[in-house]
């Protein structure tokens, strides 16, 4: 079967080409890295800059305000628990109790999907028996992400025309402009889970009682909460029939200023309402709040702002920015006591993009030295050029076909994963090494009335399958990698997976491609000397144009080259040192 594939591409290396361009273009598609290719749309892979190995796990939150940590245990944290245990594939709970509100963990096996494990908790939660939780008590799902999902921290700060910081906005103030603009912009960004608000004071109706008073009209502090309760309400009576019309009959209740408030009617006392006014003082206020956003030293108003579960940060976060972007010029402004126009700006403090970019530059950059390097060495041990420029050339596109498996088989960028491609290089060149040398060495024995392709074709077939089985054994060596679980086959299964990617590539690439690409390239020779000249003096002055207008050192390679070839042609003596000294001026390039 492996000859008959080595065969039909020998003979077809249109499709060989049409292959080799298809699975290039689709790999730059999906390459993680910020390519600005026009031509191609961009499907990357998700990126990173660390793996993600927490748990599979979901949590459940329950509030349950001015509560002891022992009565949340008690009654909400205890029955949760012993509920969710049935969950299908939970493999342990872990909770927490604490004032006023109760925390559960639910680690799921690491089989079980995650949007599945959520659907069985909320299955769960909406079955409950009554009496289970007390009545005012409703537990929520944690948001659908990770614990690597805080992509994005921010602050709304004050600044003027000229981009100078500025004060004039309180806490309260921040926190309203967070709570009721920011973050309902931010949340309905694409793959955005949550935005959490964090910081400042959020702002309130606060009514607070006189004993004194309270005692002479007679009320209670359960008058009072219950007046300020039904006195935000919209009440509903029905309709009224006038002239063959029919009117619905609305009592309109909500509050809406202080003095809404105030009037609103405690209980009646000899036919003289208690109005809450005259037992308590209405004002507005901050909530009380249990922790605080510290920047620099300096209290602060911000969001957090969490990715999905399964999208890629590096997307997220772009989107974040760009909606940003699109709000700023709408938020609040306010003239100060100065004159000075002070403008809410949304201020980044904690980007990923920085880490993912670094990464991701730092992995790019020792990809591209590694191909660089694996040429000169291809050079150096092969020492013909042909076969280099056919081992080089195929050596990026083992890449970009691992990152179309990464995409396809949901594998992440990130440092972990693509440090298995850089290692994976030399396994290229070697299996690419093996093939060449076995060629020429065929070549240089072949009978001269025999075809090139049947050389080609007897030297790949006499070697492919130690190549086949030198790759298959390197991929299952990697099995016991595949087989950790929890946090150490989440952290070193990228590795493995990426490694394997890189073999099957090759696996492929030296089946199919490289024997039509090394066939065409040695079959190609110009033995007029017309052509020669032709040929050599336009890559001569090609290089020439590109050494003045563009890159100098590329432009005298070619220049060089070309001087090469020709002095080659016509001079006899130069002739056998001609390829010598074109290994010698390609090896200087790539140093």
């Amino acid at each position: 079967m492996i000859n008959r594939i080595i065969r039909f591409f020998l003979e077809n290396k249109l499709i060989a080409l049409l292959l080799f361009l298809a699975l290039a273009g689709w790999g730059i598609s999906t390459a993680p890295f910020d390519w600005d290719i026009g031509f191609l749309p961009r499907n990357p892979v998700p990126v990173d800059a660390i793996p993600d190995i927490g748990d599979n796990q979901q949590i459940v939150f329950t509030e349950w305000p001015g509560r002891s940590p022992q009565d949340i245990e008690d009654q909400i944290t205890y029955p949760l628990t012993t509920e969710l245990l049935g969950i299908p594939g939970v493999r342990t709970i872990r909770s927490n109790s604490v004032f006023g509100f109760s925390s559960i963990n639910i680690i799921f096996d690491e089989d079980i999907e995650f949007y599945w494990s959520r659907s069985r908790i909320l299955e769960k939660l909406n079955s409950l028996s009554g009496g289970t939780l007390p009545a005012d008590v409703q537990p929520a799902l944690g948001p659908d992400a990770t614990a690597l999902g805080q992509i994005f921290w921010y602050t709304l700060e004050g600044y003027d025309s000229d981009g100078n910081p500025t004060g004039g906005w309180d806490p309260q103030e921040f926190r309203s402009i967070q709570d009721f603009q920011v973050r309902y912009a931010l949340n309905a960004v694409e793959g955005v889970s949550e935005v959490a608000s964090i910081g400042g004071f959020v702002k309130e109706y606060q009514v607070d009682i006189d004993p004194v008073s309270m005692r002479e009209a007679g009320v209670t502090v359960t008058d009072i909460a219950n007046a300020v309760r039904k006195s935000n309400l919209d009440i509903g009576a029905r309709t009224i029939e006038m002239n063959r019309v029919e009117y619905m009959v609305r009592g309109l209740g909500y509050i809406e200023t202080l003095e809404d408030l105030e009037e609103s009617v405690v209980a009646v006392r000899h036919n003289t309402p208690i109005r809450i006014r005259d037992v308590a003082r209405v004002n507005l206020g901050p909530a009380q709040r249990r922790g605080a956003l510290d920047k620099a030293g300096v209290g602060a108003t911000g969001g957090v702002v969490v990715a999905r579960y399964g999208e890629n940060p590096l997307i997220v976060i772009n989107n974040v920015k760009e909606e940003i972007e699109r709000i700023s010029p709408g938020l609040p402004s306010k003239v100060l006591d100065d004159g000075t126009v002070s403008q809410v700006k949304i201020v980044p403090f904690y980007d990923r993009t920085g880490l993912i970019y670094e990464t991701l530059g730092t992995l790019e950059e020792a990809l591209t030295h590694e191909i660089l390097i694996a040429i000169i060495v291809v050079i150096i041990m092969v020492m013909h050029l042909r076969t280099s420029i056919v081992i080089s050339s195929l050596l990026p596109l083992a890449i970009l076909m691992a990152f179309i498996m990464m995409k396809y088989v949901g594998v992440d960028a990130n440092v972990v994963a693509l440090a298995g491609i850089a290692i994976s290089i030399g396994v290229v060149v070697e299996m690419g090494v093996i093939l060449t040398e076995n060629m020429l060495q065929h070549m240089d024995e072949k009978d001269p009335e025999e075809n090139l392709l049947e050389t080609i074709y007897r030297a790949t077939a006499e070697v492919s399958p130690a190549v086949v089985t030198a790759l298959l054994t390197t991929i299952v060596s990697f099995l016991p990698v595949f087989m950790l679980e929890a946090q150490e086959g989440r952290l070193f299964g990228p590795l493995a997976w990426t490694k394997t990617f890189i073999l099957l590539s090759t696996l492929i690439i030296v089946i199919t491609l490289l024997p039509s690409f090394a066939h065409w390239l040695y079959s190609q020779r110009i033995s007029k000397w017309k052509w020669q000249l032709a040929w050599n003096g336009l890559m001569m002055a090609g290089g020439l144009v590109i050494a003045i207008g563009y890159v100098g050192w590329a432009g005298l390679v070619l220049v060089a080259l070309g001087s090469s070839n020709l002095a080659g042609w016509y001079l006899k003596n130069y002739n056998p040192w001609a390829s010598w000294v074109n290994n010698g001026i390609i090896l200087l390039a790539v140093a």
